[in-house]
This record gives structure tokens, sequence and C-alpha cells, in this order.
């Protein structure tokens, strides 16, 4: 008789799944799931800290459209991936953890490592849960799956009591999920595309906004096809790629100008939450016209004055619009909106060449991205971090494909840059993987170089190094003259990271020196740590996701 112990059951219902790679943290009571998943021919990745374990998870189930798995240790292992599940239920990226919890017949009597973990993980998660048999461990781990992408993708949490990870059980006591329904995406009520359509063909300044939704829903082609009728568009930061940014209709380099001169808008995907400004004035005209296509019916009330909302797969939604527009004229067409923008866009492009063609040193931020941008390949994921960091790359830092740019996201979490480019390097080996992050996010998970030399992610890893948070902005701003170093730090050698696990290593004090660097570290074939000296005095123009 053929008995498997609870973690093998985990492993075979992933491998059933099609899941192929998983991180996490090496720790009891759950080595059992990782040897099972490692006898399955899962990918295990091993990382330095269980939350930079759940960010590489998100961003490669975020690339690869299927949930991200981490396992997890129990207690303070668990209560780690607190934050990942927070930052991918609020970014809508699919992850599941599989965490650890003590023995139940020790619990409430103070066992190792006790916590109640299912409180930690609720706030967080879309969905949580409890194994209370083993023989039911495929059945639970294939519903945490399934949650974690249903609907908008988020965190799901299922906690393994110790003692039924290593209970083994008959094989003929189990049975597990060979498949998983194909579901339908929910399609839009022809009156509500009318309806839309009517606001778009009537609007003498129409403006289209992406998310991150129609990232997820494939909404591209769906997308391109409504934008091309002439309807401008912004993208938010994880929405930018969903059309590639040269398309002559992206007003990304306008944002200003379009949300404030827009008299009709529809949201694709995206929510009117902070990134843009909650639908309110000043950044929108007072009385400007809503509409929004969400898969979450509760997205329709929120603080925008919607009009029409349609609950729908982002991709069906755009594509019925598409469908109610044909043969119409736009009366927008008979204005100068989109000349307007345009020369807008120009404007600010002109505002910050003097500062991407600078010569400078300690080197400009602006001239740091923009060697990058024109080295990369347009087929490219990249992961940005920090808060001038960001700043400057949403306006030099162009995206030509969804899923493709992440950054801190809805959330704006620090520390996500590092792990994400690692996640999105292991879900696309053949595409170049870059981390453009600060030197005070590069070493919230610095150590997870080590995990990509291990692993073979050969992530090319560029530091802006202006020594500390935001520079010496806020440290100047905020301290007084004679305090010591709080938000300023050293200015630290963060090539010789690099240098510990083999990887190609450089240090760029001469901005004439980036673009060559940049060069030999993507042709390397190795994980590449990128150490740019950049001012500390250095700013962004504009805020951060709102200029």
């Amino acid at each position: 008789m053929t008995e498997f112990n609870g973690g093998q059951l985990a492993a075979k219902q992933l491998k059933l799944a099609g899941i192929d790679t998983a991180f996490g943290v090496v720790a009891g009571p759950m080595i059992e799931v990782m040897a099972g998943m490692q006898a399955e021919g899962i990918r295990v990745v091993n990382c330095r800290h269980e939350e930079s374990a759940c960010f590489a998870a998100s961003a490669w189930g975020y690339i690869a459209k299927t949930p991200g798995v981490v396992v997890a240790g129990s207690g303070p292992g668990m209560i780690n991936t607190v934050t990942g599940l927070h930052v991918a239920t609020e970014s809508a990226m699919p992850l599941v953890v599989l965490g650890g919890s003590v023995d139940g017949r020790s619990r409430g009597l103070g066992g190792f490592q006790e916590a109640d973990q299912i409180a930690f993980a609720r706030p967080g998660s879309k969905w949580t849960a409890q194994v209370d048999s083993t023989e039911r461990i495929p059945e639970l781990v294939h519903l945490a799956l399934g949650k974690a992408v249903s609907g908008r993708p988020g965190g799901v949490y299922l906690d393994f009591p110790g003692n039924l990870v290593r209970k083994r059980v008959a094989e003929e006591s189990v049975q597990f999920r060979q498949t998983s329904p194909t579901v339908s995406q929910p399609h839009p009520d022809p009156r509500m595309a009318e309806s839309i359509a009517a606001m778009l063909a009537t609007a003498e300044r129409p403006l289209i906004l992406i998310g991150k939704g129609a990232a997820w829903s494939d909404a591209t082609a769906a997308l391109t096809r409504l934008v091309n009728l002439g309807i401008p568009y912004v993208a938010s930061p994880m929405g930018r790629g969903v059309i590639a940014d040269d398309n002559p209709m992206c007003m990304n380099a306008a944002r200003s100008a379009a949300l404030a001169g827009a008299d009709a808008v529809l949201m694709a995907g995206g929510r009117f939450n902070w990134i843009f400004q909650f639908g309110r004035a000043p950044r929108f005209a007072k009385g400007v016209r809503f509409a929004q296509i969400d898969i979450v019916a509760e997205e329709m009330t929120s603080a925008a004055e919607l009009e029409f909302g349609m609950v729908a797969d982002c991709a069906a939604g755009v594509e019925a619009v598409c469908e109610a527009l044909a043969g119409r004229k736009l009366a927008s067409a008979g204005t100068d909106w989109t000349e307007s923008l345009r020369l807008d866009a120009r404007k600010n492009e002109a505002r910050i060449g003097e500062q991407m063609a600078s010569d400078a040193t300690p080197i400009n931020h602006y001239r740091l991205l923009r060697d990058i941008r024109d080295v990369l390949p347009r087929d490219v994921n990249v992961s940005v971090d920090a808060e001038l960091t960001m700043g400057v790359a949403r306006a030099v830092l162009p995206s030509y494909n969804p899923r493709s740019l992440l950054n801190s996201g809805t959330t704006g979490c620090m520390g996500t840059g590092v792990p994400y480019a690692l996640g999105a390097k292991l879900a696309m080996p053949d595409w170049p993987a870059v981390a453009v992050v600060g030197d005070y996010a590069f070493g919230a998970a610095a150590m997870e170089v080590e995990t990509a030399a291990r692993v073979g992610a050969n992530v090319v890893f560029v530091i802006s190094n202006n020594s500390g948070i935001a520079g010496h902005s806020i440290q100047d701003r905020m301290f007084a003259p004679d305090s010591p170093p709080i938000a300023a730090l050293l200015p630290v050698n963060y090539e010789r990271m690099g240098e510990m696990v083999g990887a190609f290593s450089a240090k760029v004090t001469d901005p004439a020196d980036i673009r060559p660097t940049l060069e030999r570290a993507l042709a390397s074939g190795r994980v590449a740590v990128i150490n740019v000296l950049t001012d500390p005095k250095g700013g962004a123009r504009g805020s951060m996701y709102l200029g």
C-alpha cells in the first residue's frame, strides 16, 4: 500500500495544476512540502526572506497568468508573508501562500512558534482556510489556486498544521483534483456598451484610462482598436504597455493636461483610487462624465461620480464598446483636443531634455534613466522601486508589452523591485529582466541577489545610489542641520554584493560609462549589479504618479 505525507500530497496537487515553480524559505513544518515539490519536478526557489518570496511569486504569477506559490514556515515565517499578501491583493496579482503552523494538539498551549496565523492573513487576503485533515490537502490546495485567479486576482492563504503535514495516509484515501474548470469571463450588457459608446462619441475631449486589469485580461487588441478611433489615453504605472507607449494616442507625457481637460473619461481595468486622484477635482474637471469597466461590481461605487459602470472582463467590455462605436463619427474629430495634448507632451519632454542630456557628476537621475531606456530592447521585463527613481522612471522609461513594467503599485510598497525582477526572469527566461532601484529600495531585499545567482536568474540590478531616501532631500528638509544621518545613507559600494556571488559587477561615476556598462551587463549572461552614483541633491519634476 502506497502512502504519502501531507507535504507530498500538496506537491502532487500543485503539479497536477500545472505549477512548475514555487518560492519560499526552507522552514518547519513545511520542509516536507518543499521536498515533495522537488521530487515532483517543481522548481523550488529558496529565497532569503519570506516577504521577498511573496513578491517574486506575485511577479511570476502576474506575468505567467497563473497563481504564484509561496511556502512559509510557522509563526514569524508566515507572518513575514502578510505584507506580500496585502500587496498582492491590493495590486491584483495572484499569490497563494502555504503556511505551516503549530501542531493542532498543542494549539493554545504556547506551542513552538504558535500564532493566530489565519487572523494575521485575513485582512490582506481574498480567502483563507486551514487544513483540517491530511486527506483533504489536495482539495484545499485546488481551492486556493482557483480563488487566487478568479475575478480580480489577489492573495490567498492556506494554513497547514504541522502534524497534518507529517501525517502519512494511504493513496486510496485521497482524491486529487485532476482538472480545473474552463470558466467564461463576465460579458458586457449591450445596453451599457451603447451608453458608453454614446458618451465617448458625443464628447469633445474624450479620454481612456488604462489600468493593470486591462493587462491581466489581455485587452491589448480591443484597447488598441478603441484608441485608434482617435481617442487619447493615459495608462496607470502598471497599465503601461497594454498599448505600446509609442502609439500616437498615448498621452502619458501630458497626463495632467489630459486628466484636467477631459469631458468624458472611460476607465478600463483600473480604479479611481489615489493613483488617479479618486476621480475628483481639481485633477479632473468639474462635470466630467465617467464610465468604468471592471470585473468587480463593488468598484463602481467609489469617490468618482460614475455615470456608467460595466461589470465585465476588460477585453470583452472594450470590444463591445468598439462594436457600438462602429460607423459613428466622433465629435472630438472636429476639435484640437488630441493635438493640444501632443503639444503639451512635447513641452513636458523638452523640460526634462536638458537633465536627460546632462554630463554632470554626480550623475543626474534623468540621464541614468535615459541611458537605460536607450539600451533596453522592446521585449524586456523591468521592475522599478524607490521614491525618486520611480518618479523619474515614470517620465522616462517606456513600456511596449503588457505586464512587463512592474513597480510598487497600488500600495506603494518599497522592497518590491529586486524580487519582482527575480520572479519576472524566472517567468520569462528568454527576456532580459532589469531592476532599476534606489539604494534604499535595493537594501530592502539586497540578499536576493544571492538567490538570483543561485537559481540562475540573470537579472541586471541597476542601483541609483544617491545615498539616502529621496537623496538628501528628506534629511535636509525634515531634520536639523546637525542631525545624524537618518534619512541619509552611507555611499555604499553595492557592486561588491555582485562580486560576492560571481556576478558582473561595476561602479559607475561618469555618465559616459552608463551605456557601455549596461551593454556589457546585458551581454554577460550573468547576474549583474551596477552601482551608479547619482546626485544626492537631485530631484524629480512633479509628483511620482500625478504630474
